[in-house]
């Protein structure tokens, strides 16, 4: 016996509450009945969204990663640390957890977040029928470790209370940090404004 789609079956996905209806009149624009947001069979403009978000992404990790992530100053001493920088010093100075912990969200996550998503948008651009199953548990996975690529600015904050507890030194976030930020929300918009349900549509179409 065959799958059936709620596509096939005329059924709508609200994308504010989740709630699986079925609209008024098949074919015309249509309300949620629980939320009364407009129903739509799939994100509206997600391809474009999610490139423009992705593109934006890329953009700022550059800063991102070159500019100073924090600066310290003492009577004795001006030090000004990329985040790579830091992990290096954290790591040569004893706390190789806590350089995993950083390296790990600010610079695996969010390069892998960035390389996927794009690589999944690209896919479904291309209407590729390919590891349907895979890129949809990518994308499942993505979503979940999103929230992990804000470690870094909570460590940043450790670190600025940690030094100035020191006598007369003083510590604040460089501008990379500010764009380490933008990098986060640009990845989170683009992970939302990705349709998953896109990469069963032209195996569905193939099977047809």
């Amino acid at each position: 016996m065959s799958n059936i789609t709620a596509a096939q079956r005329g059924l709508l996905s609200c994308h504010a509450c989740g709630l699986l209806s079925q609209p008024a009149q098949p074919g015309q624009p249509s309300d949620c009945p629980r939320c009364h947001s407009r129903l739509h069979l799939r994100k509206p403009d997600s391809i474009r969204r999610t490139w423009a978000f992705l593109l934006a992404g890329f953009f700022l990790y550059i800063p991102a990663n070159m500019l100073p992530i924090m600066e310290a100053r003492s009577p004795k001493n001006f030090q000004i640390d990329t985040i790579m920088s830091g992990v290096i010093y954290l790591w040569l100075e004893g706390s190789w957890h806590l350089a995993l912990i950083v390296f790990v969200a600010s610079i695996v996550v969010p390069t892998f977040k960035l390389v996927a998503l794009g690589w999944l948008t690209y896919t479904v651009q291309q209407r590729s029928n390919r590891w349907t199953h895979q890129r949809a548990r990518l994308y499942r996975f993505i979503d979940t470790i999103g929230r992990w690529s804000m470690l870094d600015i909570y460590v940043v904050a450790l670190l600025v209370a940690l030094v100035q507890l020191q006598l007369f030194a003083t510590v604040k976030a460089g501008p990379a940090a500010a764009a380490f930020g933008a990098v986060v929300v640009m990845t989170l918009l683009a992970t939302h404004s990705f349709d998953p349900r896109l990469i069963w549509d032209f195996e569905e179409t193939n099977h047809d």
